[in-house]
């Protein structure tokens, strides 16, 4: 089988080619890049895939990379994932995120119409969620409240047209909060895990965070892509799929956790610059569809998590010191 990860140079990316290697290792397993992407993520897998240079935004060399390979499954990853980035760069937002998948599909539909595709959503999709609609379905309704949500949805609804106009094999899924180890710290169990190695080893005294009272609905990296994986197998064409824990932690809960396991003090300052012009409050999801429809189950929790990003993080900071030192 013949596989294509859009973006695969990312955080998600990296663990999903792991994922792959140890459990689907007869899969030959390509991934676009852009001209300048950072390949530390999958440094250490590249000589088990093969890279083709794309930007999503450029439809010929999307049309020419179907053209060249016909791929079995494609896991569209690529994108601008970071919601206060959309803000600052709302319209190469959209274009990156809604056109790109437009393009994507384009590519599909005059190339490789076999192709399976997964067009990967997120929970911040359904935005404003009133207290009364959570746990949140996939029929919840969807309300963004930032330029990365919309863009989302965009891309999302285009993903439902191109299977009802074209016929096209395409699932949907609205993945929540997701972390792990290589998180950068621009997300933010990344940023609280970092601080807290930082804060261990005397380079700064306290946590640095904005708001502290957002909720959010979080699963481990490493049972997101299998879920992707069994979703896009065993899934209904056309149809769209919540991927979730099904529990909330608080960003000030994510601290005092992290804190406790670093063990290291918990005092924090609240820094205007991670502040949004419009939070989502809550995320609650229900992955109860998903679950019954593939089987998926999900094998890590929060501590594993956490025990992880805490490890990756002082091999990184460690790394960096000793660059320093020579």
């Amino acid at each position: 089988m013949k596989i294509l990860i859009t973006g695969i140079s990312g955080f998600v990316g990296s663990h999903f080619i792991e994922f792959l290697l140890e459990n689907h290792p007869a899969c030959e397993i390509h991934g676009t890049i852009r001209r300048r992407s950072d390949l530390k993520n999958i440094q250490h897998l590249l000589s088990r895939i093969t890279l083709h240079e794309c930007d999503m935004t450029d439809s010929h060399s999307l049309e020419t990379i179907f053209r060249n390979d016909k791929f079995d499954r494609c896991f569209h990853l690529a994108g601008q994932s970071h919601v206060p980035t959309s803000w600052i760069r709302p319209i190469e937002t959209m274009n990156v995120n809604a056109n790109g998948t437009m393009n994507l599909l384009e590519s599909v539909r005059h190339q490789n119409k076999n192709c399976r595709v997964l067009v990967c959503g997120s929970s911040e999709e359904y935005g404003l969620v009133e207290e009364n609609e959570v746990p949140i379905t996939e029929e919840n309704p969807l309300r963004p409240l930032s330029p990365y949500a919309a863009s989302k949805v965009a891309a999302d609804y285009i993903g439902y047209v191109y299977f009802k106009s074209y016929g096209l094999h395409v699932i949907r899924t609205r993945a929540f909060n997701h972390e792990g180890f290589r998180r950068p710290e621009d997300f933010v169990l990344g940023k609280i895990t970092k601080q807290a190695v930082e804060i261990g080893m005397g380079k700064r005294e306290v946590f640095e965070l904005g708001n502290m009272d957002a909720k959010r609905d979080i699963t481990d990296v490493r049972d997101i892509v299998s879920a992707y994986w069994l979703t896009l197998e065993k899934g209904t064409p056309g149809d769209v799929y919540n991927i979730c824990s099904g529990k909330t932690y608080s960003i000030r809960e994510l601290l005092e956790l992290v804190a406790k396991t670093a063990k290291v003090p918990s005092n924090v300052k609240q820094d205007p610059r991670f502040l949004r012009p419009a939070d989502v409050p809550l995320l609650l999801g229900d992955s109860s569809k998903m679950a019954k429809v593939t089987g998926w189950k999900r094998r890590f929790e929060m501590n594993d998590t956490i025990q992880d990003m805490l490890s990756y993080w002082r091999a990184e900071l460690k790394g960096q010191l000793a660059e320093i030192v020579s």
